[in-house]
């Protein structure tokens, strides 16, 4: 297969968009399954969220193969819930580009602007499908608008529906300037009917200014008032979908069949091949300052990445992997450039739906599960061993609860040990620390779904039993003013002492991490004891200052201090750097940053103002209400993760079981004073206890 005609696409979208019907009729269209799988009746090839939730994901619903118009199509499944951010985020990783699901009705929300900001931050190019035409309340007019206002889109209509709800009866293709009906499972060509060929003409002569800003020769013909020619006009839109600026926007109702063949045809003619996206930088192993570029070539050196692991009951563990370089032959040794390791491919199988196919060799933009690697976990990159590289990371949200766990014997300890790092390796999310003062072990993760299946997975998988804590929320320190401060490290022991005298100003970094700035002039502090302040720093940041919290959001900037010729060292200016740092943040009135999660509550009217009111309590902060189906509502808005515990019994208690929740996080927000007062006495009563 010619690189030119491979698509690897994801399909992405909010929950109840749509998204798994449009998958199965893809797959239906494709001719990659004889039967159309429904999501009413549990029949869904690709049903995302069930398969997550209940038995992991199957086979089918990881990469799928898929061919339509002598193309091959990848398609690769993005979870639409927000338990699965990571996997979202892995997705994303390995796809070139994205159909983004909206539904007619809902519009854009709240978790399609999240996947949308996540396919942004990869440089995704992407092509829009409002679904659910034919439903009461459809619009495509205003979901456009919502595209534009609230996820600056750009969406351009390449599509104008023909009737709406339950008259809608066809669609018109803008750029080729026909219409199409849809009967059975035939798209069959229409004169564009007499009360939409003005409106077409407008549509058309719109769509072709868009694309003009981004093409000379479109942008000639256009203020000539010439035709633009179909071929020229499409070009064009190719080029500016591939270059994200612009979206096409199409339109139809999976469920009934319709418009399925157009967003096919769209895949191919507006998103990427792997040729589109070109090479892929990996950084040196040896040194992170530099690059390399891998082309999507077979002569190239082998490179890829394992985006996703799956436990099938007859061929053991496959590790679904992308590749971006080079080809891969079974029985072939490879790198684990990641974990240091050698691997050899066991197997490779291509997947068509519930059939995989074992083929001998993989190149460049294919999407295969790997049977017999051993120590391959998600994210983990692959590559040629004489050529090493690592490829880009995935972005990972900041965990925000934690717990403390213990094992319940005490022989236990190393054991542990040993599985919590095991976890820690396959799961990015999952972080875990030892507490020195305490001396007990912090496991830490996306909410508390998350780690109730760690601990399941110690308890099964693992065979230890543990002791946990009750859950906490993972707070954040920070300073919201400017001090600077100077600190001298002076001890003489006899022998040879430390010496280290160093000036910094800290400031507020608001959102942009920590930052280290070296000011310092006339080589007062020589420069290979620079970097020493700043470890000394980073130390610090990890442990805490104000009530032991990583700290966040600080930048430092060493503007002066002074050294011995023969007491000062490494040591001695680590030592100084993290106590004038300690010294300087107490000075800065310095806070608590508690994490602030987005809500979506959906309810029914009879509840809404009990919800809003519990809500409203937890110190929550209401930011929309929409009516979502005849008699409930979404509310949306965001509440502080600390007064959420507990919250799904009581959500059950207030409607009866009839409403229910999902939340993500969002940001790290200050702490009221109050409440911090509260937080640091108790932390304070604590170690007093401990200490007794």
């Amino acid at each position: 297969m010619p690189l030119n005609k491979l698509r690897n696409i994801g399909i992405a979208a909010h929950i109840d968009a749509g998204k798994t019907t449009v998958t199965e009729r893809i797959l239906f269209f494709t001719g990659t399954t004889r039967k159309m799988g429904e999501v009413h009746d549990g029949q869904a090839t690709m049903d995302f969220m069930k398969q997550e939730q209940e038995r992991g994901i199957t086979i089918a619903s990881a990469a799928i193969s898929c061919a339509w118009k002598d193309y091959q199509i990848n398609l690769i499944d993005t979870p639409g819930h927000v338990d699965f951010t990571v996997e979202v985020e892995r997705s994303l990783r390995v796809i070139d580009g994205m159909i983004a699901v909206f539904c007619a009705v809902g519009g854009v929300e709240p978790q399609s602007e999240t996947v949308w900001n996540q396919a942004d931050r990869y440089r995704v190019p992407r092509i829009a499908f409002i679904n659910k035409m034919d439903r009461t309340g459809a619009d495509f007019a205003v979901v456009v608008a919502q595209m534009n206002k609230y996820l600056d889109a750009n969406a351009v209509p390449f599509n104008l529906p023909i009737g709406a709800e339950e008259h809608f009866d066809g669609i018109i293709d803008l750029m080729s300037q026909k219409a199409y009906v849809f009967k059975d499972f035939e798209q069959v060509e229409i004169e564009i009917p007499e009360a939409y060929k003005e409106k077409a003409k407008e549509a058309r002569a719109w769509m072709v200014e868009k694309i003009a800003e981004f093409n000379e020769e479109v942008m000639q013909l256009f203020f000539d008032d010439k035709e633009v020619p179909s071929e020229l006009l499409q070009r064009a839109a190719r080029q500016a979908t591939l270059k994200m600026l612009i979206t096409p926007v199409f339109c139809g109702a999976a469920y009934k069949n319709k418009g399925v063949q157009m967003i096919l045809d769209a895949v191919l003619n507006y998103l990427p091949s792997p040729i589109d996206v070109g090479a892929v930088v990996g950084i040196d192993i040896d040194d992170p300052e530099k690059s390399h570029s891998r082309h999507p070539s077979a002569k190239e050196p082998f490179s890829a990445l394992a985006f996703k692991l799956i436990h099938d009951p007859f061929v053991g563990q496959q590790t679904f992997t992308r590749v971006f370089s080079g080809t891969l032959h079974s029985g072939m040794q490879i790198l684990n450039s990641t974990k240091g390791k050698h691997e050899r491919i066991g197997r490779i199988f291509r997947i068509h739906a519930k059939e995989r196919v074992e083929i001998s060799e993989a190149g460049p933009g294919d999407i295969v599960a790997l049977i017999g690697l051993k120590l391959t976990k998600t994210g983990d990159t692959l590559c040629d061993n004489d050529h090493p590289l690592f490829l880009e990371n995935i972005h990972i949200p900041p965990s925000v609860i934690e717990l403390k766990i213990s094992p319940a014997k005490r022989g236990d300890q190393a054991k542990l040990g040993e599985a919590l790092n095991k976890l820690m390796n396959e799961d990015p999310s999952f972080n875990v620390r030892y507490d020195d003062e305490t001396e007990e072990t912090v496991i830490a993760g996306m909410g508390e779904l998350h780690l109730e299946i760690i601990i399941d997975r110690l308890k099964y998988e693992f065979k230890v039993d543990a002791i946990v804590g009750e859950p906490a929320v993972a707070f954040r320190e920070t300073i919201t003013v400017e001090k600077e401060h100077r600190y001298k490290h002076s001890k003489q022991t006899g022998g040879r002492g430390q010496f280290a005298d160093v000036v910094m100003r800290i400031e507020p970094n608001e959102g942009k991490g920590y930052e280290f700035v070296d000011k310092v002039k006339g080589g007062n502090i020589p420069a290979e004891f620079i970097q020493s302040v700043n470890k000394g720093i980073l130390k610090t940041l990890e442990r805490g200052i104000l009530a032991g919290y990583p700290v966040v959001d600080v930048k430092v900037v060493l503007l002066d201090g002074s050294h011995h010729p023969v007491d000062s060292s490494d040591m001695a200016f680590q030592t100084c750097g993290s106590i004038c740092f300690k010294e300087g943040f107490m000075k800065a009135s310095p806070i608590l940053l508690e994490p602030m999660m987005k809500i979506e509550v959906n309810t029914p009217d009879d509840y809404i103002g009990e919800v809003s009111g519990n809500l409203n309590r937890r110190r929550g902060k209401i930011e929309a209400m929409r009516r979502y189906r005849k008699g409930a509502q979404k509310i949306n808005g965001l509440v502080p993760l600390k007064e959420m515990f507990g919250y799904a019994t009581q959500l059950r208690n207030i409607s009866s079981g009839r409403a229910n929740y999902s939340m993500e996080f969002f940001q790290y927000m200050p702490l009221p004073k109050a409440i911090q007062e509260e937080v640091l006495n108790e932390i304070a009563e604590k170690k007093k206890d401990e200490k007794r």
